[in-house]
């Protein structure tokens, strides 16, 4: 386990990072605002009342004293790269952001304006700005290509992004067509657990009730709020996920294709091979030629 401690922008401490590989791993607790990231593997999380899957195309962004369960179950070393941040910093961040020249000049320690922020909890692609900063700074941290100043500059760049981060997702929940703030915010969060759900456990045998089931939600509800936030389907979701993840193994492995289609959870290997070609215009057979 490494960890990286030092000064801070306002006599703070700086967020703890840890880095670490793991083939096996259980935890239970709760922790500081945290993003979670991983190579080479797989991390299952569960938070609150969303399941949540880490691999190296998306990270975790948990609240504060959010209660979770972590588990890692793998053939192979899993890298995980995590940064937890001390209680207000991020907020200290924005305030340094908005706040004017005269006002920080006068006030360079002050309390934060933006109070305690609620943070979406969810995944999010590593190809956004945060994820790419939190790539550049594992990067640098992995290769001790920085000392502590230089960390405490890319740290501060990453709280930067999170309030971007924050912003935009704030943007998309008063989006959706409903009168009231509250309802917008509570079914945004109630689609995400239902979408991550459906992500986490896209190659298991999971049914329509039970991921409704998941977000607290009639299949009704469930159906008609996922158009909204996604534009698609559940079922278009899951479909696409499956077919993406039977192309990665087509292309890494060599596994049969019967049971690469029963591994990413389609139930009938005819069914699949239609949808495989429907979708990227060949079959999966050809898919593993061409590769």
């Amino acid at each position: 386990m490494n960890s990286f401690t030092g000064n801070t922008l306002t006599q703070r401490s700086v967020p703890f990072i840890l880095h670490e590989s793991r083939h096996q791993f259980d935890w239970k607790g709760q922790g500081a605002l945290s993003l979670k990231t991983f190579r080479y593997g797989t991390s299952l999380y569960e938070a609150g009342h969303g399941h949540f899957a880490v691999d190296q195309d998306r990270y975790l962004l948990l609240n504060e004293g959010q209660e979770y369960q972590l588990h890692i179950d793998s053939p192979v070393p899993v890298e995980s790269f995590c940064i937890f941040f001390p209680s207000g910093l991020v907020e200290e961040i924005g305030r340094n952001i908005s706040g004017s020249n005269r006002y920080l000049l006068d006030e360079p320690y002050a309390t934060s304006s933006l109070g305690t922020l609620d943070w979406m909890e969810r995944t999010y692609p590593m190809t956004d700005q945060l994820g790419a900063a939190l790539e550049r700074l594992r990067s640098s941290y992995a290769s001790q290509a920085v000392d502590v100043w230089g960390l405490e500059e890319q740290l501060y760049h990453l709280g930067v992004h999170m309030l971007v981060l924050h912003r935009e997702i704030r943007l998309e929940i008063d989006s959706l067509d409903m009168v009231k703030s509250s309802t917008r915010n509570e079914i945004y969060r109630r689609i995400y657990i239902a979408h991550e759900y459906m992500t986490a456990y896209y190659n298991k045998p999971i049914t329509l009730a039970e991921t409704a089931s998941a977000a607290h939600l009639s299949v009704n509800h469930f159906l008609r709020s996922y158009k909204k936030v996604f534009g698609i389907s559940p079922h278009q979701f899951l479909t696409e996920r499956r077919l993406q993840a039977a192309c990665q193994l087509l292309s890494n492995t060599d596994l049969p294709v019967t049971e690469i289609c029963y591994n990413v959870g389609f139930e009938s290997l005819g069914s699949f091979s239609s949808l495989f070609s429907k979708r990227f215009k060949h079959s999966p057979a050809q898919h593993r030629i061409k590769r």
